[in-house]
């Protein structure tokens, strides 16, 4: 493993620009709960596979909102971790860098993240049910679900749900900018979901340099040029601290 981290260490530090696509792993260490794990309490006995959809939006938004309520009750109580707090750091430590992050749970901006690209939106901004537009709530709005200010639709929390598209602007952006890096890091994520498992083959067009944070094998590890097996929040700082070594 240390003779990988001074490795990667001396490629981020010949590095022009780094792209970093994180996923469910890096939060899970924090303590938020994925799609996959069990849930509790009240909701226990739902599958949020079957919540997370525009047709359990349809059928009972009410239901909807109060799982996301409870769900944004949960993330708002779990601080970031010290992945988190890496990545805000590697920024000072690279001429270029692009986060893009699969988590809707704002951690990476909490941590100091300046750019964040959420490639499924953000578990904390409502969004107007009929045309998407971003809106606040008001103070004293007690409808559940809410109501939009503009147009009295429903609103909705501003996550991409099952069965929907991902925003064009932060789709061709995330591709865009993973083709034109020349190291690629992904981290806690099953390179499983696409099209987010598709970023690190435009990485490679550019014969960037690959690398892999993950306790688990995923499909990508065999492309890497670099696995680095254990938790984010353990290797991340070793790391940074590598970086601060001169060769």
């Amino acid at each position: 493993m240390q003779s990988s981290l001074v490795s990667v260490a001396k490629a981020l530090r010949q590095a022009r620009h780094v792209f970093v696509l994180t996923g469910a792993g890096i939060s899970a260490e924090s303590g938020v709960p994925t799609f996959r794990d069990a849930q509790t309490g009240l909701w226990a006995k739902y599958d949020p596979l079957q919540l997370a959809t525009p047709g359990a939006f349809e059928r009972d938004p009410s239901l909807v909102w109060k799982w996301y309520s409870w769900r944004r009750e949960l993330v708002s109580a779990i601080d970031p971790n010290p992945a988190h707090y890496a990545l805000a750091n590697l920024v000072e430590c690279v001429p270029e860098l692009t986060l893009v992050t699969q988590n809707v749970d704002g951690l990476h901006q909490r941590a100091g993240s300046p750019a964040v690209s959420e490639f499924h939106g953000n578990l904390f901004t409502n969004i107007c049910w009929r045309d998407g537009s971003t809106q606040v709530l008001a103070a004293n709005d007690i409808e559940i679900p809410p109501i939009c200010p503009d147009c009295g639709s429903m609103l909705r929390p501003g996550v991409v749900w099952f069965g929907e598209a991902i925003k064009s602007d932060v789709l061709d952006n995330s591709f865009n900018r993973a083709a034109a890096c020349d190291v690629f890091i992904s981290i806690g994520t099953s390179s499983l979901v696409h099209p987010a498992s598709a970023l690190f083959e435009a990485a490679i067009g550019n014969d960037a340099t690959i690398i892999e944070v993950n306790p688990e094998i995923t499909p990508m590890s065999k492309a890497a040029d670099f696995v680095l097996r254990g938790k984010a929040g353990t290797i991340l700082p070793e790391l940074l601290d590598l970086l601060a070594v001169e060769d």
